[in-house]
């Protein structure tokens, strides 16, 4: 995300008391650009920032995998 992406949209009150790290992973573009159309779908859908949604769909991850 660029800083102006972070600066433009307001956090959430647990992403502002807390540290965020970087998460990067690499994959092929037709993937890449899956994930983003869903990811956008999903913020529009449920009203949320992108850092809530990131948040959400890591949380999800890993709650799946039993992590």
């Amino acid at each position: 995300m660029s800083k102006d992406d972070q600066q433009s949209r307001p956090c959430s009150s647990a992403a502002q008391r807390s540290k965020l790290s970087e998460i990067k992973i690499l994959v092929p573009d037709n993937l890449a650009a899956a994930w983003q159309r869903c990811s956008w779908v999903l913020i529009q859908e449920k009203k949320q920032n992108r850092l809530e949604s990131m948040e959400e769909m890591v949380r999800d991850f890993l709650v799946k995998h039993g992590c």
